[in-house]
């Protein structure tokens, strides 16, 4: 048996159970249920959270788990790490010292291990709501889940991808998260910087797939083998292309 230790429950901590909007950022306390931060997101982005809404867990779990929860425990399969770090999310850790922010994927150092001092914990998780300047330019977030089961069921692959062209119909911004590809949820750089500053056509999507074939080795378990969640990766990379036509 392990011994966990001391174990503080933090379930009642009203400052970790806000939502707030401020500076062009929704704020997602640590204790926030996680029915209660995609319902706050969606607002901002409707139509392309929907569906991954749905897909996340069964509603019981929804509202008993946290996003807080989900983020700091870091799971490479975790369905919540891959849309926020293609949406740019930021978490803030708290201490005795005071605060810090960093980008959600620099929290992971290793499996289910993150950069959190020992007198640490994650406070919120700071999500940047949609710029109407960029709304009104051509681009798109979309995200992909692979699952044995369509309901109810962790990814074997997820991939969220954010793109924003500029007036020219260049990449202008490329975010891309990743999960069940890694050890920790990753962002896909290599794949992002083929695309930054290229016309949005077939050819360089073509070139970006083959960036993100390259860019992760996936491990084989008991969910799906390293060779299925590679042609996922395709798969889900050859519906971007399909837009870009």
């Amino acid at each position: 048996m392990h011994d966990l230790g001391d174990i503080i429950y933090l379930g009642q901590v009203e400052a970790l159970k806000s939502i707030t909007e401020e500076n062009g950022w929704l704020e997602i306390g640590a204790g926030v249920t996680l029915e209660n931060a995609y319902a706050a997101a969606s607002r901002h982005y409707p139509k392309e959270l929907s569906e991954m809404w749905q897909r996340f867990a069964s509603l019981p779990v929804r509202n008993a788990g946290t996003l807080g929860g989900n983020v700091a425990n870091g799971s490479p399969i975790g369905d919540s790490m891959p849309l926020l770090i293609a949406l740019g999310a930021q978490v803030v850790l708290a201490s005795v010292r005071g605060e810090r922010e960093l980008p959600l994927e620099s929290l992971y150092t290793g499996y289910r291990q993150n950069v959190m001092a020992p007198d640490e914990v994650l406070a919120r998780t700071r999500v940047p709501l949609r710029d109407p300047a960029a709304a009104q330019r051509a681009g798109w977030l979309r995200v992909y889940k692979v699952s044995k089961r369509y309901d109810d069921d962790i990814s074997a692959v997820c991939l969220a991808l954010s793109i924003q062209l500029d007036a020219h119909g260049q990449v202008a911004r490329a975010s891309i998260g990743a999960g069940g590809v890694a050890a920790t949820p990753v962002r896909a750089r290599q794949t992002e910087a083929r695309l930054l500053g290229q016309p949005w056509n077939a050819a360089t999507v073509q070139a970006a797939m083959a960036a993100l074939r390259a860019e992760f080795q996936p491990i084989s378990d008991m969910r799906a083998s390293g060779a299925y969640r590679r042609a996922c990766l395709l798969y889900t990379s050859d519906a971007a292309d399909e837009r870009s036509s």
